[in-house]
């Protein structure tokens, strides 16, 4: 324990991603918030009964808190530390791909996508490891000198 957090493993790290996946996929976003592109602005209108109100299925959606979204934007800070190629293995195995798609996607063998699919959990937690030792010092210099920084 370093100034009161755990530094993350590689499997805990992984565990957050895919955590991440799930919170993006679970935000709200309704069919046309996006832009429109051409055509009219007025909203589409019920053609039939059977599309209205009460005669289709419920969807329950269930909105992340705003601790699941914090979380999800800084495993979304951490994609930056690696390669776009590794960052883009990392994700899709996030999202619950099979290392089939995601070979096809990143353009390479099972085993080499593994390998930098591995190397990108290694670097992200030694960027994290990186940023909790200078928060450990300056935590035992204060306690040390007794003074609050």
């Amino acid at each position: 324990m370093t100034g009161g957090r755990k530094t993350l493993s590689p499997r805990e790290i992984e565990d957050r991603f895919e955590e991440a996946a799930i919170t993006l996929r679970r935000l709200p976003n309704p069919a046309g918030s996006g832009p429109r592109g051409y055509g009219q602005s007025w909203p589409d209108y019920v053609q039939k009964a059977q599309q209205a109100y009460g005669y289709t299925e419920v969807r329950i959606r269930i909105v992340p808190t705003a601790a699941e979204i914090q979380r999800m934007d800084e495993c979304i800070d951490w994609l930056r530390w690696l390669d776009p190629e590794d960052a883009k293995i990392v994700w899709l195995r996030a999202e619950g791909k099979r290392w089939r798609q995601v070979c096809i996607h990143a353009g390479c063998v099972r085993q080499t996508a593994w390998r930098r699919w591995a190397a990108a959990l290694l670097t992200v937690a030694k960027h994290l490891t990186a940023i909790e030792k200078p928060k450990a010092k300056r935590v035992a210099t204060a306690s040390t000198s007794g003074t609050l920084l």
